[in-house]
Formats: C-alpha cells, sequence, structure tokens
C-alpha cells in the first residue's frame, strides 16, 4: 500500500497532487464526439470512459464543465465515443487542443444517432443520452450504445500526464487485420450500380478509402456522386481468414451526375433483375439478397459481423434512419453480411 501524503481531514486536498495520483490509473484514450445545436461536429479528446451495463449497453463519459464542447454535449442527446488506436496519438493532441476545426482533416460517418464516428479507430460506441449526472466540475454523460464497431489494432494507452503504447497480443478467437474492402451500394431509381470483373461476373463498385462529402473515388480512377446526407454503414463483414473483409456502404446517386459519365464497366440494374447468379461470392450475394428484401420494406439495418456470429441493428425507417429499434435486432450465426 503506498503512504499517503494526503489526508482528508480538516486540510484541503491539493488537487495537483490529486491529478498526479489519478493518473497512475493507465487508460485508453478517446475522442467524444456530438454535433452542436446548429448541427457542426464537435469533438474532444478523453480518458475517463467506461463501460457500465451489458443490459441495458450502457458506457459512460465524463466531460469537464471548462471545455468548450461541454455546451454542446450537455444540449445534445447522442454522443459517439471513439476509442483510439496506437498510431494515433497525434489525432489525440488535435483534440485535446482549443482549434476552432478539429475536424478539418478528420474522416468521419453518420451511423445510427448523427454523432460523427470518425472513420480510423479501435472501436467506437454510437449512443443516445441515457442519463446526464451533474458532479462538480465535471458532467457525466451515461449512453445507451445503439451501434458499435471494433478492430484488432493496438490500443493507445495513457499514464501519468503522457501517452503510452501498449503490448497487445491478440487473444484467441482475434484474427489480425487483413485490410479492409470499401463496397458501395448505389441507388437511383430503383436501380443498383454494379461492376463487371470483363469475365462476366459482377461485385460492388469499391474504393480504396471512405471519403466524406459528395464525391466517391471508385478503383480505376471512376469518380462518381452522391448524396452526401443518403450515405450509411450497411454492412461488415470478413470473407474468409485470408483475405480482405468488406465495409459496404449504401448511398444515393445525386440528381446532377450523369450516369452517362460511368465507366463501361459500371453498370446500373433494377432490384427485382439483380444478376445475383453472376454475383462473384456468396458473401456479396448475401448483402444484395438482404438490400432486396429490406428494400421493399423501406427499412435497412446495418450488419456487424463477428467469428461467434453476425449483428443486424434494424433502423426505425427510411425517414429517421439516426435512430435504431434495437428490440428488433437479431443474433445470427456465423452466415457473412447478414443473410
Amino acid at each position: 500500500m503506498g503512504q499517503p501524503t494526503e489526508v482528508l481531514n480538516d486540510q484541503t486536498i491539493n488537487p495537483i497532487e490529486l491529478r498526479k495520483a489519478f493518473g497512475t490509473f493507465v487508460t485508453g484514450v478517446t475522442i467524444v464526439t456530438t454535433r452542436d445545436q446548429p448541427g457542426a461536429p464537435r469533438g474532444m479528446t478523453a480518458n475517463s470512459f467506461t463501460s457500465v451495463s451489458l443490459d441495458p449497453p450502457l458506457v459512460l463519459i465524463c466531460i469537464g464543465k471548462s471545455a468548450l464542447s461541454c455546451e454542446a454535449f450537455e444540449k445534445s442527446s447522442s454522443f459517439a465515443v471513439n476509442i483510439l488506436h496506437e498510431g494515433q496519438n497525434q489525432l489525440a493532441a488535435v483534440f485535446a487542443s482549443k482549434s476552432l476545426d478539429k475536424f478539418e482533416n478528420v474522416a468521419f460517418d453518420t451511423v445510427h444517432t448523427g454523432s460523427p464516428v470518425l472513420t480510423d479507430s479501435l472501436s467506437w460506441f454510437d449512443c443516445s443520452v441515457y442519463s446526464k449526472i451533474d458532479a462538480g466540475d465535471h458532467v457525466i454523460l451515461i449512453g445507451m450504445v445503439r451501434a458499435f464497431g471494433t478492430s484488432p489494432a493496438a490500443p493507445l494507452g495513457f499514464c501519468r500526464g503522457r501517452y503510452a503504447h501498449v503490448k497487445d497480443a491478440l487473444p484467441d478467437g482475434w484474427l489480425p487485420s487483413q485490410g479492409m474492402v470499401m463496397g458501395y451500394l448505389i441507388e437511383k431509381d430503383g436501380k443498383i450500380l454494379l461492376r463487371s470483373d470483363g469475365k462476366g461476373m459482377f461485385g460492388l463498385p469499391v474504393s480504396k478509402k471512405r471519403k466524406t462529402g459528395s464525391f466517391i473515388e471508385l478503383a480505376g480512377g471512376n469518380e462518381i456522386k452522391v448524396i452526401p446526407e443518403s450515405t450509411f454503414l450497411y454492412s461488415v463483414f470478413d470473407v474468409s481468414d485470408g483475405d480482405p473483409g468488406y465495409i459496404v456502404y449504401r448511398a444515393s446517386l445525386a440528381s446532377d451526375f450523369d450516369p452517362a459519365a460511368l465507366a463501361p464497366e459500371l453498370q446500373f440494374f433494377s432490384i427485382d433483375q439483380l444478376p445475383l447468379q453472376e454475383v462473384a461470392t456468396h458473401d456479396l450475394r448475401a448483402v444484395l439478397r438482404r438490400y432486396i428484401r429490406e428494400h421493399a420494406d423501406n427499412r435497412f439495418g446495418i450488419y456487424m459481423d463477428h467469428p461467434d456470429g453476425g449483428r443486424i441493428a434494424m433502423l426505425e425507417s427510411e425517414m429517421s434512419s439516426s435512430r435504431v429499434n434495437t428490440d428488433t435486432a437479431h443474433n445470427f450465426k456465423h452466415v457473412a453480411a447478414g443473410v
């Protein structure tokens, strides 16, 4: 047991020494994000994060009242927690600063609640606010997890006021990252865009890197314009242990983009006439079959793959796609893409 340096009797606790003592607890590093009242993304670096409950799924963050983003977090009905990996200490420093445009060079997506989810992170949790607690010089926000994702990267640690790297050997059941392919379900007037391999088989248009905004640079140098507000995460899955996995987004082609400008290998098919038998892999056929079913109901879900079984979280409706109906989330055995 360490020797006491501060005793709470009639003496006042020294906040500097107390901070040092708190700092000996090794934590991960997160960037917590939300949107302010006008809708602009806001975020800050924080290590005061913890899981609270599995049923219901709850997490907790603490926001300092002196933080520039505190008011935005207090007034928002949602937030996201983005846990950083070992290569993101510079990003942590940016979000710990008082910069007015922290998101300028940061890729992020909207998944469920509308809070920014960083495209590159160790893990993320998209949450609606469950409760708020006033606690001294901090505000405690407890969030209900509406969606989450994770990766096998090593975490970024924090101890005694500085970043630390953690030797993180993957436990049994975790596979090292093989890279991810970005695929797109791009719709226009009831038709879906597919890419021909030139040998009679089809797949989804793919991109090397996910970028926010209107334009997507597809493999082969093709650039396509979509409606940013229509772009949502749709499916995350592994094809096999040795091949890259897939991250699939769904989007709508922008009305001012001429389909005639597409490369010859890109072709639109009516949803009820998709050439499923000519789709190259079982996994992508599963994605398209699920999309056909959900398109008919105008009610889409998000599939997250896992070695022990995948999970689909259904969105309540296309018009309120930032909300998730957790009562209709289903667990599936290992069938990639959620058939």
